[in-house]
């Protein structure tokens, strides 16, 4: 019998040291469709091989040892590799000494590495680039208004123009922090492609998976039926739709509450939290001050709520005549449902 061949390894270089809270890497650990065990053992039919080097697990390697993968990328001896970008990037450009972030050491120089020098270094070499996380993708919290670090998020640095060597823009996957399971399966997508089977990944103009991101929070949510009929919560703890405790749902592209957090439960509004545009390029800036009603929803609420009373009235009445037995449901000699015999 032939000697069985290997799979071809994909290696995937992960990069925490952008500014963040490693909040996307710790979601990444309760994934489940697929689970990142399922990734790296490779139980998924059709998989390359996995080598993950993220600093998370680390598999008890040194400092050294472990920055010595990202070297071998940055000299091309690692190939097929995703570079995975955690955090917002600072501008190192803006200051005349330091660094705002960085990423092991500079062999040359002994000097701390700045997170985007690797990211400009590795991204030409990379098969993808995948940036994680509201940080990563658009800047995040670190690049609000008023920041001191310049921040911006990888398409900022890199081009939203910007295509790795396979033709494979920036693929961005926000949230803030990250969804365990659309992380995990656009790294699955990714690594499908990297095997030939699968196509160009699908993104929006703003880079987001085209199947995660192409629907709005509101028609994914448990609440919008409310909304359809105008029956608003005016306080917390209320089944009713939020829109008017500064819930952005309407407008926000996400399918969290569609999807559910972990297992299908939860979703920040399916569980009574307004939704704050976390997965938006504008956020948080042109979602602040959070909990108070969004510009427009007032014209808009007064709108559907005129709508919502003729439709609940309407319903009401359809309602009442459905909950009703059928008249001939009843005890007697006599058959009243109109059955007629045919002999």
């Amino acid at each position: 019998m032939p000697a069985e061949q290997k799979k071809p390894v994909v290696h995937l270089l992960w990069i925490n040291s952008g500014l963040s809270c490693d909040g996307d890497s710790v979601a990444l650990t309760a994934a489940m469709q697929p689970s990142i065990e399922d990734i790296v053992l490779g139980t998924l039919p059709g998989l390359p091989q996995v080598a993950v080097h993220w600093p998370l697990i680390e598999y008890g390697q040194g400092g050294e040892e472990f920055m010595e993968w990202f070297w071998k990328a940055d000299r091309g001896e690692l190939q097929p590799f995703v570079l995975v970008v955690e955090g917002s990037i600072p501008n190192e450009a803006i200051k005349k000494e330091g660094y705002w972030a960085a990423f092991g050491n500079n062999r040359e120089t002994g000097q701390p590495m700045p997170t985007a020098e690797w990211v400009t270094r590795l991204a030409p070499k990379a098969l993808a680039v995948l940036a994680v996380g509201t940080c990563a993708t658009y800047g995040g919290i670190h690049a609000m208004a008023g920041n001191p670090t310049g921040a911006m998020g990888v398409p900022d640095l890199l081009g939203w123009d910007w295509k790795s060597k396979a033709g494979i823009p920036v693929v961005c996957v926000p949230g803030c922090p990250i969804h365990p399971d659309n992380l995990a399966e656009t790294i699955t997508y990714l690594l499908y492609q990297a095997a030939g089977s699968a196509p160009m990944i699908p993104l929006d103009k703003e880079l987001r998976p085209l199947w995660l991101f192409g629907r709005t929070v509101h028609e994914g949510c448990d609440r919008a039926g409310y909304y359809e009929q105008g029956d608003f919560a005016h306080e917390y703890g209320s089944p009713k739709c939020i829109v008017k405790l500064g819930c952005w749902g309407p407008v926000v592209q996400c399918n969290v509450p569609k999807r559910g957090w972990i297992g299908g439960v939860g979703g920040c509004p399916n569980v009574g939290g307004i939704c704050i545009g976390c997965t938006m390029p504008g956020f948080p800036d042109k979602f602040m001050p959070f909990m108070d009603e969004p510009p427009g929803a007032k014209m808009s609420t007064n709108t559907v709520r005129i709508w919502g009373s003729v439709l609940r009235s309407l319903r009401g009445f359809t309602n009442r005549t459905l909950n009703q037995e059928p008249k001939w449901r009843k005890p007697g000699r006599a058959l009243t449902t109109g059955y007629q015999p045919k002999w």
